[in-house]
């Protein structure tokens, strides 16, 4: 049986084919949108294609964006939406370099053996990138995909994979980025002393060494506090306590936690009712949605701090991303989510992938994985329209440590909740790359 197949657990969650054709998704229920069953799949084979005329239209360019489905609190069902939206839009204006682009979308279920399915499909179809996606399991993907030569550009950056891969393109610092960046926010803000609530595993180790580094230089003592990595209520309510201390003024909380630690993290925060400190986390673990959840204007998280990789998504840069949104069909997922930064990520992963494809066609170059990874590793500047600075991977930009050498994007931007929205608290982007290496702060 041929990879794409009930052979492996993970399935496409292929789009709608435009030109005539019937939609290749079928819906088992609104709890499973997106999900194709096992036994469609040996009959239609891996998915359908977005935005691809006809069948296998030959020449066209395939790519492949995959996310969880039908598994809870991590589905990312924007993710793969928007993709194949965008490759609506782009077969609708002609294609893009002459040639038709066949998006292939897939459930990676949120599991290793999943994410690994989605990879061989994206090598059994040929395909020339995976753009954006979202999967906590770099380890187990990119080895497929490295074994094929097929680049992963712009994934969300979960795994450390993901940064240190040489095919892989991240277009987004991760979470060492956005807690370096918290650190010089809180610092810029005046907070004498800074507690990090952080998850009790390797990464929250390292997470502490980055925030440890961005604070230094204006000798702001930090306090780590950790959390189970699945804490429940009641494990939350002490390191809560903790972490605000005796309440003074001039004390910050900042937090790196998973969406549902948060909210559990905010439940506690409100129950014991702190005066004076300023509370703080990473864009991720509070996104819009979470304000809106805990009570908007009147959420804990209102004046709160926020690090981010992307302007707010209230700002005129996220004008198109919002657009082609609005554009997509209705789904039993509801409408695409502008605020998911795993959306947000996919759809500069894209943009990159758009213009890069236009440079190898306007150099005459060859439209295929090898060629995309040769114009991305020429250290050539792609515009994303203001939602990143211009990015770029050449050797040039690589970030000189052994653990994340492909965090190439070290840039964040300062963001505050006011009024129950997330706003800029600074225009632009700030550049972390000095905390993230050790080295001395610019002057």
């Amino acid at each position: 049986m041929s990879r794409g197949t009930a052979a492996y657990p993970g399935e496409c969650a292929g789009g709608r084919r435009t030109g005539g054709g019937a939609p290749a998704r079928r819906r088992a229920g609104a709890a499973a949108a997106a999900l194709l069953p096992v036994v469609l799949l040996a009959a239609a084979g891996c998915g359908g294609a977005a935005g691809a005329a006809g069948d296998e239209s030959a020449g066209a360019l395939t790519v492949m964006t995959w996310a969880p489905a039908g598994t809870g609190s991590t589905d990312r069902p924007g993710v793969t939406a928007l993709a194949e939206q965008i490759g609506r839009d782009v077969n609708a204006k002609g294609g893009r370099a002459g040639r038709q682009l066949k998006v292939l979308t897939c459930n990676e279920h949120n599991t290793a053996a999943g994410a690994a399915a989605c990879a061989h499909q994206a090598v059994d179809a040929h395909a020339i990138a995976v753009i954006g996606s979202y999967s906590q399991f770099g380890d187990t993907f990119m080895p497929v995909l490295g074994a094929a030569g097929i680049p992963y550009l712009g994934g969300y950056g979960v795994s450390g994979a993901e940064f240190s891969s040489p095919l892989s393109y991240p277009v987004a610092g991760g979470t060492p980025a956005l807690i370096a960046g918290s650190g010089r926010q809180l610092a810029a803000f005046g907070c004498r002393t800074v507690t990090l609530v952080r998850p009790d595993t390797g990464n929250g180790d390292t997470l502490t060494r980055y925030l440890a580094a961005a604070l230094a230089p204006a000798g702001i003592r930090l306090t780590d506090v950790t959390v189970p990595e699945r804490a429940d209520a009641a494990q939350m309510a002490a390191p809560v306590r903790k972490a605000i201390g005796e309440d003074r003024t001039g004390g910050c909380v900042t937090a790196a936690l998973g969406p549902e630690q948060t909210l559990l993290l905010l439940d506690a925060y409100r129950a014991a009712g702190p005066r004076r400190t300023q509370l703080a986390s990473v864009v991720g673990s509070v996104h819009q949605g979470v304000i809106d959840s805990t009570g908007g204007a009147g959420s804990p998280l209102n004046g709160s701090l926020a690090t981010g990789w992307f302007p707010p998504e209230s700002s005129k840069a996220w004008d198109d991303l919002r657009a082609t949104a609005r554009s997509a069909p209705a789904s039993g997922a509801g409408p695409i989510d502008t605020t998911d930064l795993a959306v947000q990520t996919t759809w500069v992963a894209y943009q990159a992938f758009l213009q890069a494809v236009e440079r190898i066609s306007s150099a005459g170059g060859q439209l295929t994985a090898k060629g995309l990874r040769a114009q991305l590793d020429s250290g050539d500047s792609i515009d994303t329209g203001g939602v990143t600075p211009p990015l770029s991977w050449g050797q040039n930009d690589m970030l000189p440590t052994a653990e994340s050498p492909r965090l190439t994007n070290t840039w964040v931007t300062f963001q505050q909740v006011r009024d129950g929205r997330l706003t800029e608290q600074q225009s632009g982007f700030v550049d972390v790359r000095w905390a993230l290496t050790g080295a001395k702060p610019p002057q």
